[in-house]
């Protein structure tokens, strides 16, 4: 597709879209081609208009820019995936891989790169391409790993749709974003997801909604005060949405996250004083909320977390020193979450120091699903339940199950 700029907007808002749009296109090479104009001035706005957005890389914010779409109807969808082996290793430190099939793979396209021995968490490559020849792919980060073509090397075309790394007073705004998840390889959420927010700062991602990605809905690592609200997030096949790796200072408030395969918020390690407040978590496939390493100083209040396939919150297992200290969980609306003989409203798993458990209602309101409304299996000095409103569990209220230390 032929993008056209017009003339120079004095404003510094450039628009995207139709024949009267700025940059003429509906794809992420036009956005992409927005941002770097906006970069040169230092920041400004690309607004995006009606329409569907074809995104075969991620768009890659830089500081100071606002991406503002014209709402629902304004909607980025991932292109279908592709992916081909390794034709030899490809290591640590190279800008390029030799496929056995490089036929869906094109310059300026989004890719991942793994094997079975490296494919999770940190140890996922992600890049652009810049050049394709015959079957060789070249591209514009180093590989972080050393991959071995006789583990399944992959490179596949899965990718963020939008991501900001490394900058800061960025704004994500009034847009639909569509994963194409049946129709993508999985995303590991440490290095991407629908939106991805990696080592920035004041950040904002509002009124977005963003449905069936092959991975985490929405992702942030190691970063301080973002703020995620009024975002609506479904469908996706892991997390809902993954807070992590150190970030501090964030605020999630008036999201609807829900239907997703993996816990609706996985609080990853170390987010620390953090507020979760006035959101919905429901009907996700894991736990409403699952919260462990180092995840201090945090305040839960007002969520309505509900009918999640395991339970409300869960605290996962960790040493006494790595626990989830001094978080406070209040008003929130704990009901009907579980499935079978495992359905909790709180399951503490971890050595935990002064948590607060006040003012919420905790309850099954029918088809024991939530059989127990807290089962405590680990030390808690100086847990605090207070004014809680419990109810109507089959199995039991408070159900303490603590081991002795080996």
């Amino acid at each position: 597709m032929t993008h056209t700029v017009l003339p120079e907007n004095r404003e510094v808002v450039i628009s995207v879209g139709g024949s009267e749009a700025n940059i003429n296109g509906f794809d992420s090479g036009a956005i992409q081609m927005a941002v770097e104009l906006l970069k040169a001035h230092g920041g400004g706005t690309v607004k995006l208009e009606k329409g569907i957005y074809e995104i075969c890389a991620p768009v890659r914010l830089a500081a100071n820019i606002t991406l503002a779409g014209a709402g629902e109807e304004t909607i980025l969808h991932k292109v279908d995936g592709f992916q081909s082996l390794f034709a030899e290793d490809a290591d640590y430190g190279e800008l390029f891989i030799q496929v056995k099939d490089a036929s869906g793979f094109r310059e300026g396209m989004g890719i991942m790169v793994y094997d079975s021995h490296y494919d999770s968490a940190w140890d996922v490559s992600t890049a652009v391409i810049s050049k394709v020849e015959k079957n060789k792919i070249t591209f514009d980060n180093y590989l972080i790993r050393d991959y071995d073509a006789d583990l399944s090397g992959t490179v596949s075309n899965a990718c963020s749709v939008i991501e900001g790394v490394e900058v800061e007073n960025v704004k994500i705004t009034g847009l639909s974003i569509d994963g194409n998840g049946k129709n993508n390889d999985t995303l590991n959420g440490c290095r991407g997801g629908g939106i991805y927010i990696h080592k920035s700062k004041n950040c904002v991602v509002e009124d977005v909604k963003l449905r069936n990605f092959n991975g985490d809905g929405i992702s942030w690592q190691i970063d301080e005060n973002v703020t995620i609200s009024a975002c609506d997030v479904s469908g996706c096949t892991g997390y809902g949405i993954h807070p992590g790796s150190g970030s501090l200072n964030t605020l999630v408030e008036k999201c609807d996250i829900h239907d997703n395969g993996s816990d609706g918020m996985f609080v990853c390690w170390r987010v620390q004083k953090s507020i979760f407040r006035n959101n919905s978590f429901r009907n996700n496939g894991g736990s409403g909320i699952c919260i462990g390493h180092k995840d201090t100083d945090n305040l839960f209040e007002q969520n309505r977390i509900c009918e999640n396939a395991f339970c409300g919150v869960y605290m996962r297992k960790e040493k006494a020193g790595n626990g989830a200290h001094r978080n406070r969980y209040m008003k929130n609306t704990i009901e009907n979450n579980g499935s079978g003989e495992n359905g909790y409203g709180f399951v503490i798993d971890s050595y935990a120091e002064q948590i607060s458990i006040e003012d919420n209602v905790i309850s099954d309101t029918g088809g024991n699903r939530q059989r127990i409304a807290l089962l405590i299996r680990a030390e808690t000095p100086d847990l605090k339940l207070e004014r809680n409103v419990i109810s109507d569990h089959c199995g039991g209220n408070i159900i303490y199950r603590i081991a002795e230390r080996p």
